[in-house]
């Protein structure tokens, strides 16, 4: 009898210690699930992603403080604060860690091997070394990838906006990585427009000033947390100074930039609710492939293009997914 005890004892022991993406359930019924970002709760454009997951999540049947508990963190923009953030989920524990944005995953990557992750929208997981390839990631890392092409986009809407374009400053938070892939794709097709391109790196939020009182004819806005959270500041400066812009996201359209386009990025972050609700049930982040984006979205300041005194081509208007008016 003390034998058969013990080996209960050794089983059930066992059954504790597997990791829940091989397939354990939920300690206690409840799953807790993390989420960890660098930009502001209120400022970041992925401050609504914990609640596009939470969304995403009631479909499926997850209902927050009855099956899953959502442990959202952030980093308010300072990005030595993720490795304590990342760490401080991990030692709840939860269950599973959804990281918005390269910096987030990678300090999720660097805590963590054992809890699955799923990164939403990274601009290049396989060049990040987070997965080893888009169909088959290995690892404990699985997600949404934003390696889309559409920085040559960027150009071309702008030049459709401003005809006279002839010179277009790239606003770029940090050289190399997804900003040096999209600034050559750009640099490829601009001469064919007729653009001269110049990209400025911009390291503090007060370098922006010089950027637009330079009186470019465009300003072309990389995506980047830092950079995100100063979307009002620029298009104050854009206004100021009478700077068309476009940049990445929708929260740019939305704060007074004239043109936005990119994958709709609440999409990706509800589509992530899937990635979870897999992972909760057993599944390996490693046979979940990366996906990429579908939907993209062009939003059109139209009230900050009369400000500015362009009259936008109704060929552009009628590809406008909005207008804000």
């Amino acid at each position: 009898m003390r034998s058969r005890s013990a080996l209960l004892i050794t089983l059930a022991l066992a059954l504790l210690a597997v990791p829940l993406g091989a397939g354990a359930q939920p300690r206690g019924g409840i799953a807790r699930v993390g989420t960890l970002a660098l930009g502001g709760q209120e400022r970041g454009v992925e401050r609504g992603g914990p609640a596009r997951l939470r969304e995403g999540l009631r479909e499926l049947g997850w209902v927050e403080g009855q099956n899953v508990l959502i442990e959202a963190r952030f980093a308010e923009g300072q990005p030595e604060r993720l490795r304590a953030l990342a760490a401080e989920l991990a030692g709840l524990p939860v269950d599973v860690i959804v990281a918005f944005g390269t910096a987030a995953t990678r300090a999720a990557r660097q805590t963590t091997t054992r809890i699955p992750i799923v990164m939403a929208a990274v601009g290049d997981p396989v060049g990040a070394g987070f997965v080893t390839s888009l169909p088959r990631p290995g690892g404990n890392i699985t997600g949404f990838s934003l390696q889309f092409e559409i920085a040559p986009k960027w150009v071309e809407l702008l030049k459709e906006a401003v005809p006279t374009l002839k010179k277009a400053v790239v606003i770029s938070a940090e050289a190399g990585g997804s900003n040096a892939m999209r600034f050559g794709s750009m640099a490829e097709i601009a001469p064919r427009l007729g653009i001269t391109l110049q990209e400025t790196i911009v390291t503090r939020t007060e370098e922006l000033d010089a950027v637009f009182a330079g009186r470019p004819d465009g300003v072309i806005i990389q995506p980047h947390p830092r950079i995100d959270e100063a979307r009002v500041r620029m298009a104050g400066l854009a206004l100021r100074h009478r700077v068309p812009a476009v940049a990445a996201f929708r929260e740019y359209a939305e704060a007074g930039i004239l043109l936005s386009y990119a994958p709709d990025l609440g999409a990706l972050h509800q589509r992530a609710s899937v990635y979870i609700d897999k992972l909760l049930k057993g599944a390996k982040p490693s046979d979940l492939p990366v996906e990429q984006p579908t939907k993209f979205e062009l939003v059109i300041n139209l009230k900050t293009a009369k400000a500015l005194g362009l009259t936008i081509p109704p060929s552009v208007l009628a590809r406008a997914d909005e207008v804000i008016q």
